[in-house]
C-alpha cells in the first residue's frame, strides 16, 4: 500500500513561538499542521483524518465556533483541502471509500461532507460523547454542522479487540485489509484514537492527538508552554492523555520498524512529506482508468 501525507488546512494559533516553538516571535501568529494520511489499497483509497472541508472554507463562520476560528485562525485555503489534493493526485474522490477519524474534533472533521459516499469508522466512545454535547468546550470543539454523513459512520467498540505493540483493544475497521489498524489513544478525547499502517515494511502510526509536539516522544519530554495549555485545554481524560504519552515513548524507543507521528507537529509533517507544510501534494500519483 502506499502512503501520501496531506496537511489539511493550517491552523495559525496565537502565541507564536509559545505554540509552534519555531515562529520568530510570541507576537506573530503560530502554525500547526493538520495531517492527514491518504492510504492506496488495492481496491479503493482511504483517508485517514480530513482537516478542514470545502464547507468550513466557504463559509467558515456557520460551521466553526467564533472561540476557536479567533484563537486558530485556520488558514482557509481551497487548495488545501483533501477532496482538492486527492484531485491533484490524479484520484477521484468518489474513491475514497473509507475514511478512518482519530476522533470528531472540528479541525479532523471537516472534510466529511466532501466525501458522501464514503465509509466512515471510529471508536463506540468518541460518537457517543460528542454527540451528547455536554459542556461548553464539546459544543465549540465538536460540530454537528460538519456531520451530514451521519448515516455512514460505522463504530467499534474496544472489547474483544486485539493488542499490537502492546496497545489492546486494536481494530481493523470492516472492509479494510489487516495492514490498516484502528489503535485506542484515549485521553484528548474519550474516543481518540491513532491509526497504524503497513507500508513498505514499516508501520506508519498516526497518533494524531495523543501529543503535539515531536519533542514530547524524546525521553526527557519537552513541548513549547502555549502548546502544552492548550493540550492540557483540551484533554478530556488527564491520567488516560499521559498514560499513552508513556506509552508512545516507549514505542519510539524500543521499536525499529514504526514511525510514530502526531497530527499538528509542522516539522514531522515538512520531514515525512518531503515538502512545505504549505504546498499541497500533487504529482505523486498516476491517474486511474
Amino acid at each position: 500500500m502506499r502512503v501520501h501525507h496531506l496537511n489539511c488546512i493550517s491552523t495559525c494559533p496565537l502565541g507564536g513561538r509559545l505554540m509552534d516553538g519555531r515562529s520568530r516571535s510570541l507576537l506573530e501568529r503560530g502554525h500547526l499542521a493538520c495531517h492527514c494520511l491518504l492510504i492506496e489499497t488495492p481496491d479503493s483509497l482511504v483517508l485517514v483524518d480530513t482537516g478542514l472541508g470545502l464547507r468550513d472554507v466557504a463559509d467558515p463562520q456557520s460551521r466553526l465556533s467564533r472561540f476557536f476560528l479567533t484563537l486558530l485562525r485556520p488558514e482557509f485555503r481551497e487548495q488545501m483541502t483533501a477532496v482538492r489534493q486527492v484531485e491533484r493526485l490524479g484520484f477521484d474522490p468518489a474513491d475514497v471509500r473509507h475514511i478512518l477519524l482519530s476522533h470528531l474534533d472540528f479541525d479532523h472533521a471537516g472534510g466529511l461532507d466532501d466525501f458522501p459516499n464514503a465509509t466512515v469508522h471510529m471508536l463506540a466512545s468518541e460518537r457517543e460523547h460528542a454527540v451528547r454535547q455536554r459542556s461548553w468546550l464539546d459544543r465549540q470543539r465538536f460540530r454537528p454542522q460538519q456531520w451530514s454523513t451521519q448515516p455512514s459512520w460505522r463504530t467499534y467498540g474496544t472489547e474483544g479487540g486485539s493488542r499490537w505493540n502492546g496497545f489492546e483493544g486494536v481494530r481493523t475497521p470492516d472492509g479494510l485489509p489487516p495492514e490498516i489498524l484502528m489503535v485506542p489513544l484515549p485521553g484528548h478525547t474519550h474516543g481518540h484514537a491513532g491509526i497504524a499502517v503497513y507500508s513498505g515494511g514499516r508501520w506508519k502510526f498516526l497518533a494524531a492527538d495523543a501529543y503535539f509536539h515531536a519533542g514530547e516522544m524524546a525521553s526527557t519530554p519537552v513541548c513549547p508552554p502555549g502548546l502544552r495549555f492548550y493540550q492540557w485545554m483540551m484533554e478530556l481524560d488527564r491520567d488516560a492523555r499521559l498514560h499513552n504519552q508513556d506509552r508512545l515513548r516507549a514505542l519510539a524507543r524500543g521499536s525499529r520498524d514504526v514511525d510514530i507521528f502526531c497530527s499538528h507537529d509542522i516539522a514531522e509533517f515538512e520531514q515525512l512529506s518531503g515538502r512545505s507544510a504549505g504546498i499541497p501534494a500533487e504529482g505523486f500519483a498516476t491517474p486511474r482508468l
